[in-house]
């Protein structure tokens, strides 16, 4: 069960690790021309945020654990991350997006259930 919480857990980082990336690196035009609409409702800094956001919790799902300093900051980086994709599911659906809904729900289930793994007895 490690083994494949390990392996969805750093899958997990990669993918907000690199989208975080993205974010915070291109112009909030240039995403909104690749497809991320939802980069016109919100500010340049409101997208660098998120982004930032992302960035910070990709690494937070691997960091504390791979060092053993604060390991318990992968569970809350994954709580904090379960969130980040609940709002955007929301926008998702507000936005009559179900297609776009579906990937940010599949990575906040999967946040979830490593939040859920890593607190309590079994964790790590």
């Amino acid at each position: 069960m490690n083994i494949a919480i390990w392996i969805i857990t750093g899958l997990l980082a990669l993918a907000f690790i690199g989208a975080g990336l993205m974010k915070v690196a291109q112009p909030r035009a240039k995403l909104a021309a690749n497809g991320m609409a939802w980069t016109n409702d919100y500010s340049d800094a409101g997208v660098k945020l998120v982004g930032l956001a992302e960035l910070l919790g990709g690494i937070g799902l691997v960091l504390p654990a791979l060092t053993g300093i604060a390991p318990v900051l992968v569970p809350i980086a994954a709580a904090a991350l379960t969130v980040i994709m609940i709002g955007a599911v929301v926008w998702h659906l507000r936005a009559n997006d179900a297609k776009g809904a579906l990937p940010s729900a599949v990575l906040g289930i999967l946040s979830l259930v490593v939040a859920v793994t890593r607190f309590g007895p079994w964790a790590f």
